[in-house]
């Protein structure tokens, strides 16, 4: 079932976020400085010209600092190439500059409603580094053959100038694909991207449909929505996740690099979602692997959502893994089913561009930089801490945008669905909370505790208790 309800909210001040988690404003005089002569030096000559592949980008539609572009081909003789152009953003950032320093203490754009704080100066993300359409730009080609299975049959990976054809966002080009009218660099991504996600829900990925909360502006005020994926996005994050994999593969086999990891799910995990599976009505046919469970639920019905809620508990742990020598012992990707690395993203995340240097390196043969190989044991901390950072900024805002939009509406009861409930408290246990969980109402399209003794997976009436904008708080009662 699609989501996608729309709720206005008047004018709100995400000022208070930005003062709450130190978030930085303007970049310092010699960083954008460095960035500025970067910029018009415009670094496209070195590497193979493949402005001739004609590639194209897919993106939200307002955005401006384009990561990736790409084109899909059939192979002679079966399976498909994808050809996967990422920003080559190590072209522009002089290692112990400036501008890298500046790039360290961000670690990774964050995102408000009222604006973004960029990882790089917007010169750079969202002009002379960024993949926008018809001029030539610097990039790392990555050339992916995969057989008729989805397994990678062969990996090209360079430095190249390219050029993209035209910049589609996820609507419009859902649309084309409905009537038909796909552009031919990516008419085959639905194709593609199926047969990677029945390869992945193979490897025991798991992959949780679970619709988003954005802020959007509206006028002089803002808009709450709750929106499901589009099918062109989902097949889009599996060129992204087939990327990584090549590189985690190319990493693993080098014995150097950076890994995004996440453990396998706690067996106490999967017996409570099993549980929460009966308690929903959720079929799980004997020896139905996670991911198949999980796909097979319809995210925009009350139990289904309360399933997906729950799953989302399977994944927890994920880090960055840096390694010389021997493999670490967790290499895995749990959500991907296999050994996997963020290298598509480097407008965006700091930790992509030294792991796509690590791949190039160890793709020509060569040494690994060590500028490179200095910065990898430190990029664990400064990602996980940064993470936390854009969490934080983007629940934050979300918070704020409820307690907002709720504020003048205390005491109405609304219909909610039952997503969690508290496990039972130990007997005797001091200091615990009433009963409760998570519910969510559908207009607005809020997601937040109550109290009282609560149903999983069914729909019941609850009353509004709390909506404060000041602490960001809003509190359910069972009605």
């Amino acid at each position: 079932m699609p989501i996608n309800r729309v709720v206005r909210a008047p004018q709100i001040d995400f000022s208070v976020l930005r003062r709450e988690l130190r978030l930085p404003g303007e970049y310092p005089a010699e960083a954008l400085r460095e960035a500025q002569e970067a910029a018009a030096r415009t670094p496209t000559a070195t590497g193979a010209d493949r402005t001739d592949v004609p590639l194209v980008t897919v993106d939200p539609a307002t955005s401006r600092d384009l990561d990736q572009a790409l084109c899909l081909t059939r192979r002679t003789g079966g399976g498909y190439r994808v050809q996967y152009a990422i920003a080559d953003v190590a072209s522009f950032v002089r290692p112990g500059g400036p501008l890298e320093a500046e790039t360290w203490v961000r670690g990774q754009t964050v995102y408000l409603p009222d604006g973004k704080v960029p990882l790089h100066p917007t010169i750079l993300s969202e002009g002379a580094a960024s993949l926008l359409p018809d001029a030539d730009r610097a990039a790392v080609l990555w050339t992916i053959d995969i057989d008729a299975e989805g397994d990678i049959a062969a990996v090209g990976l360079e430095r190249a100038r390219v050029r993209s054809r035209a910049k589609l966002d996820y609507p419009g080009l859902q649309a084309a694909v409905d009537a038909g009218r796909a552009p031919e660099s990516v008419a085959l991504l639905p194709e593609v991207g199926a047969l990677l996600a029945r390869r992945a829900a193979g490897r025991g990925a798991i992959n949780l449909p679970i619709p988003e909360q954005e802020i959007e502006a509206s006028g002089d005020g803002w808009r709450l929505v709750l929106r499901a994926p589009l099918p062109v996005e989902e097949h889009n994050a599996h060129i992204s996740l087939l990327t990584g994999m090549a590189a985690a593969s190319l990493m693993l086999d080098g014995g150097v690099g950076l890994l995004r990891t996440m453990p396998p799910p706690r067996a106490e995990a999967v017996d409570r979602l099993r549980a929460a599976a009966a308690s929903l009505g959720v079929a799980w046919p004997d020896g139905a692997p996670v991911g198949d469970v999980v796909a097979a639920v319809d995210p925009g019905s009350p139990r289904g959502a309360a399933f997906v809620d729950q799953a989302a508990d399977l994944l927890r742990g994920a880090a960055y893994t840096a390694f010389a020598g021997a493999p670490p012992e967790q290499t895995g990707h749990s959500g991907v089913g296999a050994p996997y690395a963020h290298v598509t993203a480097p407008l965006r995340r700091l930790a992509d561009r030294y792991a796509t240097e690590v791949c190039l390196a160890l793709h020509a043969g060569r040494s690994v930089p060590d500028w490179v190989r200095e910065a990898l044991p430190r990029l664990p901390a400064s990602m996980s801490a940064t993470d936390r950072v854009a969490g934080a900024a983007e629940r934050g805002a979300i918070d704020l945008a409820e307690a907002v939009l709720l504020a003048d509406r205390v005491g109405a009861t609304f219909d909610a669905g039952v997503l969690d409930v508290d496990d039972a408290p130990r007997n005797g246990s001091p200091g615990r909370r009433p009963p409760g969980g998570t519910i969510a109402i559908d207009a607005p399209a809020v997601r937040a505790r109550c109290t009282g003794e609560l149903p999983l997976g069914e729909r019941i009436r609850v009353r509004l208790t709390t909506a404060d904008p000041l602490t960001r708080t809003v509190l359910f009662a069972r009605a």
